[in-house]
């Protein structure tokens, strides 16, 4: 089976988004996550480093399931390294408006040309 979600789903790890909802804490104050906040990251995933990264799950009849392992490689692919190493978090990876990327080529520009190039 190629897929790890649903060879973990048939091994005995799944787990409904209600119930992963619950292992997780709640984004403010005390409590769990919501279902839908789940859903939200299987359905949509989370922008993380210009890159979207979502849940894995799999679809059983009229409900979805992913298991704890899924979870925890979602939450690797959004601990980035560059974090990790001290980068700011906030800016990596951030596209760059039209008119910022004309301000940077423009300046580039510039440099090569006192280099002499």
């Amino acid at each position: 089976m190629a897929d790890p979600i649903l060879s973990e789903i048939l091994d005995g790890d799944a787990l409904s988004l209600g119930a992963a909802a619950r292992l997780l804490p709640a984004y403010r104050g005390a409590g769990t996550a919501r279902q839908s906040t789940v859903w939200r990251w299987v359905n949509q995933g989370h922008r993380r480093g210009g890159r979207v990264v979502k849940l894995e799950a799999a679809r059983l009849g009229g409900r979805w399931l992913t298991s704890k392992a899924a979870i925890a490689r979602f939450m690797a692919a959004l601990t980035s390294t560059d974090t990790a190493a001290g980068a700011d978090a906030t800016t990596a990876g951030r596209p760059r408006t039209p008119a910022a990327r004309k301000k940077a080529s423009d300046a580039a520009s510039r440099r090569l040309a006192e280099m002499g190039a």
